[in-house]
């Protein structure tokens, strides 16, 4: 009987592999034969590449490792709801833990989570919410059946300066203790912080811009200067589809963190502790968060039969009117309602300023003192 054509084949394909599989082997087992002397053992000279000297062990304190090995002890990993969200933090003075909002608020979508602690020799605890501001992203946690933990040095977020080095520490992704480095790339430029859009009554902050490896999950972890004090809380970073490092579904680090400068935090935090809400500066008036012009633009109108203008509130006592468009802050310029925001929240309430605004085709400049609302 005729053999198929393709039984042919695979007969030759198997001999072929016979063959190749035996021509392999009789190189290996002579070039093992040919390595070896008489006695069996190895020939050739023998190879050492050299000793190995003693380890590294101490780091200049101002250096980048120096610096980590000082704060690290103060950084912590916040799990929210039992690791549905998660964050950083770090300590301060009286035992008390600084963080975002939109970390123990998963980004504004639930109230009294259950929050616990991990620090950084790996021991947990459950933590009790002292008090939150979605007004400056800022939420101070207190641990529970803990004590005597290490509190970090704040700095003055006032000294910073661009090209000042930093470094980031927190828990990216979850993995706790990370650090990164880089500089001060920008100051004073006005982000919303986690993963929120939309309105004048959201987390707008004068943030300090970073280069410094930031991604989802260093949320509420400090900035530190070269000195180990903290400079700011690293609160949003921009991605390819937003601003945000609050949120699931995020991108990494492009190299634009922001983080939101320790003086204001300071503040903040304080008051949460004290009262457990915080109080920020207003003019009494709505800004049109819709208007793409130049400057911030007092709404024409307000939804809820509220008017635009808080009757007897800072700005009815200054003269402006619905329609007014903000030019000017105190002498800076003024380019978008964000930026407007930024300006009112970065002073006390009853600071005095000054408000440049058109009107028309005229311009006018008025004092106007900053009113007060409160976070609650």
């Amino acid at each position: 009987m005729e053999r198929s054509g393709p039984r042919t084949g695979t007969l030759v394909t198997l001999g072929l592999s016979i063959a190749v599989v035996a021509a392999l082997l009789g190189g290996l087992i002579g070039g093992y034969y040919g390595s070896r002397g008489a006695s069996g053992t190895v020939t050739g000279q023998a190879y050492n590449p050299g000793p190995i000297p003693s380890a590294v062990t101490n780091r200049p304190p101002n250096s980048i490792a120096g610096i980590a090995a000082k704060i690290l002890p103060s950084v912590v990993m916040i799990k929210v709801n039992g690791g549905t969200g998660t964050g950083s933090g770090f300590i301060i003075n009286g035992g008390y833990i600084i963080t975002n909002n939109h970390v123990v608020t998963l980004d504004g979508q639930v109230k009294g989570a259950k929050l616990q602690v991990v620090f950084n020799s790996a021991q947990t605890a459950p933590a009790r919410l002292v008090g939150t501001d979605p007004y400056s992203d800022i939420a101070v946690l207190q641990p529970q059946g803990i004590s005597h933990l290490l509190p970090v040095q704040l700095g003055n977020s006032d000294g910073v300066v661009v090209g000042d080095p930093v470094i980031a520490v927190g828990s990216p992704l979850g993995l706790a203790g990370t650090v990164t480095s880089g500089i001060v790339s920008a100051l004073n430029r006005p982000v919303q912080a986690g993963d929120q859009t939309g309105s004048a009554s959201e987390a707008y902050i004068d943030a300090i811009q970073t280069d410094a490896p930031i991604n989802p999950g260093n949320s509420g972890g400090p900035l530190v200067n070269a000195v180990g004090q903290v400079v700011g809380v690293n609160s949003a970073i921009a991605t390819l589809g937003g601003t945000s490092i609050g949120g699931s579904g995020q991108s990494g680090s492009i190299g634009l963190g922001f983080a939101i400068p320790i003086n204001q935090v300071s503040r903040v935090a304080q008051e949460l502790v004290q009262t457990g809400q915080a109080v920020h500066s207003v003019i009494g008036a709505v800004i049109d968060m819709s208007y793409t012009g130049v400057g911030a633009r007092i709404a024409r109108s307000a939804t809820g039969g509220q008017t635009p203008i808080l009757p007897g509130g800072p700005s009815a006592k200054a003269g402006l009117r619905p329609g007014d468009v903000i030019v000017a802050f105190n002498g800076n310029p003024v380019t978008s309602a964000d930026e407007l925001i930024v300006d009112i929240r970065s002073h006390q309430p009853g600071d005095k300023v000054r408000i440049t605004y058109k009107r028309g085709a005229s311009e006018h400049t008025v004092t106007l003192t900053l009113g007060f609302a409160s976070s609650s």
